[in-house]
């Protein structure tokens, strides 16, 4: 077959377009992925680093006595027998103990 000189054919320009369509398409869904990521990252906040855990409770027993503790202690706060701040401070202490 006799070497062709000149513009291309029929083939050789469908499948020069072809190349062309599928890296543009290629490049447009690696830049609107990029994007995406970008706009989710900048919607979801950022979340603190968790706190390191405290000291772990004396005795297993501790942990019921507790909670009957703070329980009593948000019916004295229902009751209207305790201000916000006293309950606050009743609290800290329950749980620092």
């Amino acid at each position: 077959m006799p070497q062709r000189f000149g513009r291309p054919g029929l083939l050789g320009t469908i499948a020069r377009t072809a190349v062309i369509s599928g890296t543009a398409t290629a490049v447009s869904n690696r830049v609107e992925e990029r994007g995406r990521r970008r706009r989710e990252a900048a919607r979801t906040p950022q979340m603190p680093p968790a706190p390191a855990p405290g000291p772990a409770p004396a005795s297993a027993s501790a942990g019921p006595d507790r909670v009957a503790q703070l329980t009593q202690l948000a019916d004295l706060k229902t009751q209207g027998l305790l201000t916000d701040e006293e309950f606050a401070t009743e609290k800290a202490r329950i749980l620092g103990s």
